[in-house]
């Protein structure tokens, strides 16, 4: 058994407290990563306050990248001292949706997130948050939820690999397939809306037009790739319009997870053209459409999931992005912080402010 210090969700809509946990040794097929950074997601709120389940007592973050402390029987993937990143998602290969060709759907992905990993000191199991557990000095995790990181990334920001970038990647890449030249709007510029301002820019998009209610993130838009800035309210589908010629943009992400920003993205696209839902929102924020509507205007509605990533295959795509400085993984960082400042990172989160918090071990 080894000791750690965890940020614990003792309940859902508890306060996070910092505690200490146990970790066992690796078994087989189990690698204990020694976390070198780790990112605070919307989703890890979206699961403190219940709109996303979870079993509880939970140690939470899903978006994290370390150390190889040590591997249990059967590991041939990683060994001690390689610098990985975690896979909140692992695809088994083995279900209906991995043999189809979508693993990021995979039936079994969130197997390890009902599972306890770790114990308090009274015995209380404690489970793993999206099945990796990164608000915490050490994990352990399955060996398909690691992936080595390749050369010329830093340890540290790579943690966004994990989630946020390859999520806004994927979505630009492998979800709406971006051409360059195409139009494009983002809404929400949290973590994921500004990977997806800049997974745009790689694609060569343009314009691009980003969209908070924050006037604040204007100057952080502009960063990213965004050639225009809007402040959300109920003319935004009509301003987009405007600067897309009259049209509307070719693409719509709605990076908010709510019914009325996924009415304005599908407002804003134009006719023909494709809205891509990358939030996470609440089960009963519901959303409608005429029959009408749906048929005249011939766009495409769709959802991603964590970018309809691969993983194994997108991170060494997105890692030669980084090295030619294509993609600015520290740029997407607004507030370095420690294991106890993750609630005051919620409340910034919740309040819309700044780019992603980012726990340095």
């Amino acid at each position: 058994m080894t000791t750690v210090r965890a940020a614990l969700l003792p309940a859902v809509g508890a306060p996070l407290e910092l505690t200490e946990i146990e970790l066992p040794e690796p078994g087989p097929g189990q690698v204990r990563v020694r976390l070198a950074a780790a990112g605070v997601c919307h989703s890890d709120l979206s699961l403190s306050n219940g709109v996303l389940r979870a079993a509880t007592p939970v140690v939470l973050g899903h978006e994290g990248a370390g150390t190889v402390v040590s591997v249990g029987e059967g590991v041939s993937t990683v060994r001690p001292g390689d610098s990985v990143v975690l896979n909140w998602a692992p695809a088994c290969g083995h279900c209906h949706l991995c043999t189809i060709g979508e693993p990021w759907l995979c039936e079994n992905s969130y197997a390890a997130s009902v599972e306890t990993y770790a114990a308090l000191k009274d015995g209380t199991g404690v489970y793993p948050g999206l099945g990796v557990a990164a608000f915490a000095e050490e994990t352990l995790v399955s060996a398909n939820a690691v992936i080595p990181l390749p050369e010329g990334v830093p340890l540290t920001s790579a943690a966004l690999l994990g989630c946020a970038v390859l999520t806004g990647y994927g979505a630009v890449h492998n979800a709406a397939h971006v051409r360059e030249g195409e139009s494009a709007v983002v809404f929400g510029l949290g973590g994921v809306g500004l990977a997806v301002l800049q997974s745009l820019r790689i694609a060569g998009a343009g314009p691009i037009v980003a969209v908070d209610v924050t006037p604040e993130k204007e100057e952080l838009a502009r960063r990213h790739g965004a050639t225009e800035f809007l402040l959300a309210d109920e003319q935004t589908p009509k301003a987009v319009r405007k600067l897309t010629g009259g049209h509307g943009a070719d693409h719509a992400f709605e990076c908010v997870g709510r019914s009325s920003t996924i009415r304005a993205a599908w407002g804003s696209t134009r006719r023909g053209g494709r809205t891509t839902v990358v939030g996470i929102g609440g089960k009963d924020d519901q959303v409608s459409f005429s029959a009408l509507e749906l048929f005249h205007f011939a766009r495409t509605l769709t959802a991603c999931v964590y970018g309809n990533g691969v993983p194994e295959r997108d991170l060494p795509i997105l890692a030669e992005h980084v090295r030619a400085g294509r993609l600015d993984l520290e740029a997407l960082i607004t507030d370095r912080i420690t294991l106890d400042e993750i609630p005051a990172a919620f409340d910034r989160m919740a309040a819309g402010k700044g780019g992603r918090s980012l726990i340095v071990f």
